[in-house]
């Protein structure tokens, strides 16, 4: 392990340092959520120095932040967070572009991480595909069996063992058709598929699955734009 853990940790640092450009970053230091900050349905607080987040018991939606910024194709979006109780089911990383009409809330990709899992998953071509009717078709538990096929190679899952109430690192990123996640300078996995090379992902998303979930550190970068 001595030998490995660093050359892990170089290729984590290689691998980021072709996101040089920070886009957006808040470390909560503030009082308060900044006015970049937009919300769905959160009941999120700023507290602490930590951005906290909650969905409310009587809340149809899990609690959404999100940050807008001009639409690009590959990101990095680090945060810091911990599980704070087993109360905290998961966490998503949304990347969204809400000018496009051919996903579900302009849905693109994701990673949703919880204490045992991570998964990755297109959402533009997949489960939350409009342009196909794929969306409406599983909402309604109308796919037949090619579609049920189809839309499980639209996601893959990792299995991981994060620790409750410690503080961990999550690194995710988009380059191309592929999205990748580190946790903890460790790689935990990639996945490739066509909805997530989308070109203008727009729209930055922390969603919150329900509660005892809190974040520091959040940042967004770019590429060197040519």
């Amino acid at each position: 392990m001595k030998l490995i853990l660093p050359i892990l940790l170089l290729a984590t640092a290689a691998f980021s340092a072709d996101y040089p450009r920070v886009i957006f970053s808040d470390d909560f230091a503030a009082e308060g959520f900044g006015k970049a900050w937009g919300h769905y349905k959160s009941s999120s607080v700023v507290k602490d120095g930590v951005l906290v987040g909650i969905t409310a018991p009587t809340s149809d939606h899990s609690a959404v932040d999100n940050i807008r910024i001009d639409g690009e194709r590959d990101l990095e979006v680090s945060v810091k967070f911990r599980f704070v109780s087993d109360k905290a089911k998961s966490f998503n990383v949304w990347f969204d572009d809400k000018n496009h009409k051919g996903s579900h809330a302009g849905h693109i990709c994701q990673a949703t991480i919880s204490p045992t899992s991570v998964n990755l998953a297109d959402a533009k071509t997949g489960g939350f595909d409009l342009a196909n009717g794929l969306y409406d078709r599983k909402k309604a538990n109308q796919l037949t069996d090619d579609e049920k096929k189809m839309l499980a190679s639209k996601t893959t899952k990792f299995p991981v063992k994060l620790s409750l109430q410690d503080w961990h690192t999550l690194v995710v990123q988009t380059k191309g058709d592929e999205i990748s996640v580190t946790i903890d300078g460790k790689a935990i996995g990639s996945f490739k598929s066509s909805g997530i090379a989308h070109d203008t992902k727009s729209l930055i998303s922390l969603t919150t699955n329900a509660v005892d979930v809190e974040y520091d550190d959040f940042s967004i970068k770019g590429v060197v734009k040519p």
